[in-house]
């Protein structure tokens, strides 16, 4: 994304065909959110009711990962929508990432068995300022969509990434949230 706001360039590269330090840098950018400081950087926010309805961004959330990310229009307005609610002086990189979690059974003692309990679909996004040239810096925001919470998917709420808790993202979290 440009300083103004505007989408410069994207693209849509399956995880597994990038080189391997693009591999690096991308898990990276992705581990920072579901892996950021829980209750601080990491908060659960549930979607209200009237966020849901038809040209929603919870509708648009839900067709992303329906389609694995596959869908280059959907994103296209996904990236319309963070930049709408990003405010920046500077260059920013948005990556949206689709991945899949065998979420595995544990025992009432706790141990782990084999097989699954359900599989957990989710999108993460992040946000980073450009520290040079298609190469982002550490994200500032992001989320999780779905939220993950006691062991299952849940569709209602998402997790929503701060690098700095002091510094809220607030037109994101309001496009995300309905939260001023």
């Amino acid at each position: 994304m440009t300083d103004d706001g505007e989408i410069d360039d994207t693209f849509n590269i399956h995880f597994l065909k990038l080189s391997g330090s693009e591999m690096r840098r991308n898990l990276e950018l992705a581990k920072a959110v579901p892996f950021g400081r829980t209750n601080d950087k990491l908060k659960e926010y549930v979607i209200p009711e009237n966020l849901k309805g038809k040209e929603s961004i919870y509708q648009l959330l839900q067709a992303l990962r329906a389609c694995g990310l596959k869908n280059d229009a959907l994103m296209e307005v996904l990236y319309e929508q963070i930049s709408d609610g990003f405010v920046s002086d500077k260059e920013y990189a948005v990556f949206v990432f689709h991945g899949v979690y065998d979420v595995p059974v544990k025992a009432k003692d706790k141990e782990w068995l084999e097989g699954s309990e359900e599989i957990y679909d989710f999108l993460i996004c992040t946000v980073s300022p450009m520290k040079a040239e298609y190469e982002p810096d550490k994200p500032v925001f992001g989320f999780l969509y779905p939220a993950f919470s006691d062991r299952s998917s849940d569709d209602n709420k998402i997790d929503i990434f701060i690098a700095d808790p002091e510094q809220p993202v607030e037109g994101l979290i309001y496009k995300l949230t309905g939260i001023k």
